[in-house]
């Protein structure tokens, strides 16, 4: 079961730092990611942290590197994707995703890869 929490309302340039809690599975030797649905729109990829076994590569979707940034924190069970200088484009229900430790790195951006989903949290940014 995944936990997600952290949304709000930001303002452009702003930051928002989302967090990701696991129960029942161990993040460190699994994939997690974050992906993000606007209204009317289908649930994209944003980042993933792959398992240290995987050596906890990261990887961003292009619209967000550079701004974004997941990580995690072992002892905790808990993913972070904290988030600068942040765009109305980023308006999006934003959902973590836990998938196993072997998904090469072609399926970390596609949805169907993961077989757990949080509950998604909404983060609004305003121009």
């Amino acid at each position: 079961q995944l936990q997600a929490s952290g949304g709000g309302f930001v303002q452009a340039g702003g930051s928002l730092r989302l967090s990701c809690t696991a129960s029942g599975r161990t993040i460190s030797t699994s994939t997690m990611a974050w992906f993000r649905q606007a209204p009317g729109k289908e649930r994209v990829f944003v980042a993933a942290i792959r398992a240290m076994m995987r050596s906890s590569s990261t990887h961003y979707s292009n619209s967000v590197k550079g701004r974004f940034t997941i990580s995690r924190d072992n002892a905790k069970n808990t993913a972070y994707l904290q988030m600068s200088s942040l765009q109305p484009d980023d308006t999006a229900v934003y959902f973590c995703a836990l998938g196993n430790d072997r998904l090469i790195v072609s399926s970390l951006y596609v949805k169907d890869s993961y077989d757990s989903w949080g509950q998604g949290t909404q983060v609004t940014v305003s121009s």
